[in-house]
């Protein structure tokens, strides 16, 4: 019974934004703009691997838990009816059959215009459309917003290439860093060994210095001595 009403409310809202936005291209008609909805044009994601479908809105009348509906809907890339996805309305409601049975998680916050939804453990069958589709109460009217999802066996070049530059990037500032660090450690060692050396010359510097007083007196005193004698020689000469 859930699921009815879920499929008869999208049918709902399907045929009220046709019945609201094609008045907007009829002349004379005053154009009344309605719900903006945003998404990345194409989402990349591993095989196995869980991505997040962003979806923000901006809506003119309040946003409220009970005046926001969501709906996503998903449309595969071969020929195929359009399937629902999931559905929220004051809580989530998670599909209980299908190909996204057990995938689908409410990711967004309708108080903060936001209407995300996250692919668990995404398959090749998620390749496809997704569209978000969101109403707030009396906006009903407005384009939606859609996203396609490439699931990939592996990471693409241009992802691998970003991984390989963080990488690189994160290397080459911790190689820098590793660098500074040295050279600092190199300069604070050079001056601690040179203040060491000059404590240790300090004593050896004074006591030279002494040495060399020392002897200056040795000799001025020794230079005294003889010019007395000298004196003395000469004055017992002279009697």
């Amino acid at each position: 019974l859930k699921k009815h009403w879920i499929i008869y409310l999208n049918a709902l809202f399907k045929m009220c934004n046709c019945a609201l936005v094609a008045p907007l291209f009829v002349p004379g008609v005053l154009r009344v703009s309605g719900m903006e909805v945003f998404t990345s044009s194409e989402v990349e994601a591993v095989n196995g691997t869980d991505v997040r479908l962003k979806c923000t809105f901006k809506s003119e009348h309040p946003v409220s838990q009970s005046s926001a509906v969501v709906s996503w809907n998903f449309r595969p890339l071969a020929q195929g009816a359009e399937e629902s996805v999931f559905y929220y309305q004051e809580k989530a409601y998670p599909p209980t059959e299908g190909r996204f049975k057990g995938h689908v998680a409410w990711s967004g916050d309708i108080l903060r215009q936001d209407a995300s939804i996250v692919l668990k453990d995404v398959l090749f069958a998620f390749n496809g459309t997704y569209t978000c589709q969101v109403r707030n109460l009396p906006d009903v009217h407005g384009i939606n917003g859609e996203v396609v999802l490439k699931v990939l066996n592996k990471a693409s070049v241009s992802e691998m290439g970003l991984l390989a530059a963080a990488i690189g990037g994160a290397i080459v500032v911790g190689l820098l860093l590793l660098a500074v660090f040295l050279v600092v450690r190199h300069c604070r060692r050079n001056n601690m060994e040179d203040l060491e050396q000059d404590e240790r010359e300090m004593p050896e510097t004074r006591e030279l210095r002494e040495g060399a007083l020392q002897s200056k007196a040795i000799q001025e005193n020794e230079l005294k001595f003889n010019l007395m004698q000298e004196k003395e020689l000469q004055a017992v000469e002279n009697n």
